[in-house]
């Protein structure tokens, strides 16, 4: 049986990592085999600038997640405040559900999604 390729990448990082998180997209390749989900720990009200702030950080588009919305190589998808970001097979999805440790976005909630949907991949 052949491995199925990596190809998700989940990132996160408290609300002191958007300049590491612009550091990280600038260093991609325009042709990455993979999908980039990013939750950023935001305070519930408000919107974020951080899909923009990554959008003309790198060689790949960046944008707020739509749920529902299918997994592409060589994308960028972030976490909307007040919704957690998740992986579901070969998709996005978006949850208004509990905050984890007192968080909406969390991050754990996205890593333990892509392990779910993802397994060893």
């Amino acid at each position: 049986m052949t491995p199925r390729p990596r190809d998700v990448v989940v990132v996160g990082a408290s609300a002191g990592g958007v300049e590491a998180l612009r550091a990280m997209v600038a260093q991609l390749p325009a042709d990455l085999p993979a999908s980039i989900l990013v939750v950023l720990h935001l305070p519930s009200g408000g919107t974020s600038a951080l899909p923009a702030i990554l959008d003309r950080s790198g060689p790949l588009p960046a944008a707020a997640a739509r749920n529902g919305e299918p997994l592409e190589h060589g994308r960028v998808y972030v976490a909307r405040p007040d919704h957690h970001l998740l992986v579901l097979e070969d998709a996005v999805a978006l949850s208004h559900g509990p905050t984890e440790n007192g968080h909406r976005p969390a991050i754990n909630a996205l890593f333990r999604s892509a392990a779910v949907a993802r397994g060893l991949r």
